[in-house]
């Protein structure tokens, strides 16, 4: 069990509801610390989208919007268990 930070929360909520809505570009993925995964999204959903017609976006939006939800619907301790201490990057 990891030691919950007043802030862990908030955090959870806030990427949570920014996934959904912004996860085409990663920002969830700031708002946790884990800036190379969000570049990546970011980059992929501009450079990639600016390439193939917003495809590229639409695919990085999809995986923003299933993190968004994965994020939402778990516990408070599972979260902070999973992407605070074990540091899991992705999904």
């Amino acid at each position: 069990m990891a030691n919950l930070n007043p802030s862990h929360p908030t955090k959870q909520l806030l990427a949570g509801y920014c996934g959904i809505i912004f996860g085409g570009f990663g920002v969830h993925k700031f708002i946790l610390g884990y800036a190379p995964e969000g570049f990546i999204m970011l980059v992929i959903a501009v450079v990639g989208g600016s390439f193939t017609y917003g495809f590229a976006l639409i695919i990085m939006q999809l995986v923003g919007l299933i993190e968004g939800m994965i994020y939402l619907n778990k516990s408070h301790e599972e979260f902070v268990d999973t992407y605070f201490v074990n540091k899991q990057g992705w999904f």
